[in-house]
């Protein structure tokens, strides 16, 4: 651990790490061009695993400096300060004398406030936090209502916060938050918005029940995006991905 558990030490320990020339490739590949989705973000070229690695660092850091990690410009900072917060509330959740949920709550209030002033704004960002963090905290309370407001809504970021923290309960076995999140993303044609809700869906099939998704496609193909459609059908067979493709 670190002995100084601030956001300063943690933008420290990155700046070792920083790779100008793998920044410029982020940079690309995350779209922070003019009119891309990542318009105007910064990096500094850092792999995930060396993110991960410096948020292990810093276990057990305030929530106070995990705000101004998400407040950095630099997508890194707002990662590393992600993978903070996830860590941070997991632990808070899961010990073993017993959830602190107090503790809990208040990693996620700080989440979802990040999330509204639009520091969760790229799609690794949102599902490295939507299902561990929102997703877990949402399945332990049994209460679906934050996930919908976040899918309802139009803001493409806080959309694909609520389509991916449907992920938790997938993996709980239950495919309830995402049959009740379907009917506010599936007209939604932003590519990131498509490629989130067949991606969950797929998952759907395969960690819940594989009939399920045959019966949500013949329902709704014909009304999908093609680029939905396309993720959910994946792993199916050729044949039926025709089949499904052609309703």
């Amino acid at each position: 651990m670190g002995a100084d558990l601030t956001a300063e030490a943690v933008v420290a320990a990155a700046a070792e790490l920083a790779d100008p020339e793998r920044a410029a490739d982020l940079a690309r590949f995350f779209q922070a061009r003019p009119g891309g989705y990542g318009e105007g973000d910064e990096f500094i070229g850092l792999k995930v695993p060396q993110q991960r690695a410096i948020a292990r660092r810093f276990r057990g850091i305030a929530p106070d400096e995990v705000v101004r990690l998400l407040d950095s410009p630099v997508h890194e900072h707002r990662l590393i300060g992600l993978f903070l917060l996830r860590g941070e509330f997991e632990r808070a959740l899961n010990r073993r004398s017993g959830p602190d949920r107090d503790a809990a709550r208040r990693w996620v209030e700080v989440y979802l406030d990040a999330v509204r002033r639009g520091r969760v704004n790229n799609w690794d960002l949102v599902d490295s936090s939507a299902d561990p963090v929102l997703g877990e905290w949402c399945h332990h309370l049994g209460q679906l209502d934050p996930i919908l407001e976040h899918a309802a809504h139009q803001d493409l970021w806080l959309r694909r916060v609520g389509i991916i923290a449907t992920f938790a309960h997938l993996k709980h076995g239950d495919a309830t938050a995402l049959l009740a999140v379907a009917p506010l993303v599936r007209d939604d044609r932003r590519d990131l918005v498509q490629k989130a809700f067949g991606w969950m869906l797929r998952e759907m099939g395969k960690r819940v029940d594989e009939q399920l998704l045959l019966d949500y496609l013949e329902a709704n193909a014909s009304q999908m995006g093609r680029t939905a459609l396309t993720y959910a059908l994946e792993h199916r067979s050729p044949q039926e991905r025709a089949y499904y493709r052609s309703l």
